[in-house]
């Protein structure tokens, strides 16, 4: 391994001191060395430690890497050399006032409250942090034309604005600007007391309630020195199962609905419901919320449970199977998906890309199989993975994942699940001046979570990465010479959050 950074575990804390303690220069091209040599971001965030504003990245190979430094007030992009780096330098700028010099494409992610500084870097604009007050990229010429979308929609969604640039029916550029409903998520976490972090983390992504949770409890796991029992990591595991299925199920009835093919998509909307009772019968809420805890879990699996939940499951794979099959052997729904919002491999792995994003594209990456935490390093996982990149393969990947998920949850159902499932009511002390960073492949993919601790235990940054912070610039690349009417066809292919990005 290059020298330059510390090599750490998924969910296992490290003493702050051990992570080198480089010089920015050294940071800098330490960094951009590792990415060019195939490196992807996991995190690049800043965070105040006394008076002094430091920077920390975690990048990963085969393995997880650390490394942090002082940050200058101002420094030569990351991003400027190595493109990556985008998402995170500008939300640097904006939460630190720290200006990336050269940084190609400089607006703000989420409009903080107003500090000194911020508008220097960003233009005036920005001063009445007003989502969406600025200068939108233009492209010029007599025969293009502007479409805004948002940022309010139909229906019960959360707010978000489309900028696109057409000639024609063709869009040549898609702006997609986000941050209306900024709600401060990382700050709460920080400095509400303790004992709220369950629910907050819960409420991140309401679609991915055990996603986040779970990242959660894992980093406070580490922090205390308190881990699960086995009985509680098997339950974890089907819930994060649980919540994969239902929420891909509910995406491939939405495709089938957006080509006008109305059974798969009234069968697929029917049974995520089924798929969301199962959550219900285990914990009492269709979301997952009130059962993943630090130190274990709040509800157990008894063996009458495991007896009807595997029933369900029996009746309902075949269902899904021949409905997976009518939506992909038909032909109408075929000429629709394939090659529509085309995303390349070098393109993706350029922006990031997560989860079956990423992998629709042809990046072999899902945290299961590649940083196992909970039950996943006992079973075998598939990888699911398609090249086109288009809407087909963003739903096969989906249609694929389904199956592989039923069949991990009738495994782990296949044996008696014994936990004490009473997790500590207080899992303070946390260790002091110590960092840890957790992931899980979360259904729409990689999610992260890093805590670092202060002298006297207390949590000095909490950072959150939901995989939507990676994703929505594909789907961006993916409307590029694409027809504006296919936009809501390529939008439901990502199915991103708006509340996962809005922190």
């Amino acid at each position: 391994m290059k020298p330059g950074f510390l090599q750490i575990d998924n969910g296992k804390a490290v003493a702050i001191a051990s992570i080198p303690d480089l010089a920015f220069d050294d940071f800098r091209n330490a960094a951009l060395d590792r990415v060019a040599d195939g490196a992807q971001v996991v995190h690049f965030f800043a965070y105040k430690t006394g008076q002094q504003i430091r920077l920390a990245v975690v990048l990963r190979t085969q393995h997880l890497l650390v490394a942090t430094c002082d940050a200058p007030h101002t420094f030569p992009s990351l991003t400027a050399v190595c493109e990556p780096f985008h998402m995170f330098e500008r939300e640097i700028a904006e939460q630190f006032g720290l200006r990336p010099e050269g940084h190609p494409w400089l607006k703000m992610v989420r409009y903080h409250a107003n500090q000194e500084g911020l508008a220097d870097i960003f233009g005036n604009a920005y001063e009445h942090d007003i989502p969406g007050n600025y200068p939108y990229y233009a492209v010029e010429g007599e025969e293009i034309h502007e479409v805004a979308v948002g940022p309010v929609h139909a229906g019960v969604i959360e707010p978000g604005h489309f900028r696109f640039n057409c000639i024609g029916e063709r869009v040549l550029h898609l702006e997609i600007q986000l941050g209306y409903q900024h709600r401060g998520v990382e700050q709460l976490l920080r400095a509400a007391d303790f004992k709220r972090l369950p629910t907050l983390a819960e409420s991140i992504a309401g679609d991915t309630t055990i996603g986040h949770s779970l990242c959660m409890a894992q980093a406070v796991e580490a922090l205390s020195g308190r881990a699960p029992d086995a009985g509680a990591r098997i339950i974890r595991t089907i819930a994060l199962e649980l919540e994969r299925i239902a929420n891909h199920a509910g995406d491939l009835g939405a495709l089938s609905g957006d080509v006008a093919f109305l059974p798969p998509a009234n069968y697929f909307g029917r049974m995520r419901g089924d798929f969301l009772n199962m959550t219900l019968w285990i914990c009492g809420n269709r979301l997952g919320k009130g059962l993943v805890r630090p130190g274990g879990v709040l509800f157990p699996i008894t063996d009458e449970d495991r007896k009807v939940l595997s029933g369900r499951l029996n009746e309902l794979t075949p269902q899904v199977a021949h409905t997976i099959e009518l939506l992909f052997q038909t032909s109408s729904v075929r000429s629709r998906f394939e090659d529509c919002g085309v995303v390349s491999m070098a393109d993706a792995a350029k922006l990031g890309l997560v989860g079956p994003a990423g992998r629709a594209s042809g990046l072999a990456y899902d945290v299961r199989r590649d940083f196992p935490t909970e039950q996943y390093p006992h079973i075998a996982i598939p990888l699911s993975m398609q090249t086109g990149g288009d809407v087909l393969s963003r739903a096969r990947i989906r249609a694929s994942e389904v199956l592989q998920s039923i069949a991990m949850i009738q495994t782990l159902l296949a044996q008696p699940i014994a936990t004490e499932c009473v997790p500590p009511a207080d899992m303070t002390p946390l260790a002091p001046s110590s960092f840890v960073v957790t992931l899980n492949e979360g259904w729409r993919g990689e999610l992260s979570h890093c805590l670092l601790t202060d002298p006297a235990g207390n949590i000095e940054r909490y950072k959150v990465k939901d995989p939507s912070f990676h994703n929505w610039n594909g789907l961006a690349m993916a409307l590029r010479n694409t027809g504006i009417s296919d936009f809501p066809l390529n939008n439901k292919s990502f199915n991103l959050s708006y509340c996962g990005f809005d922190l």
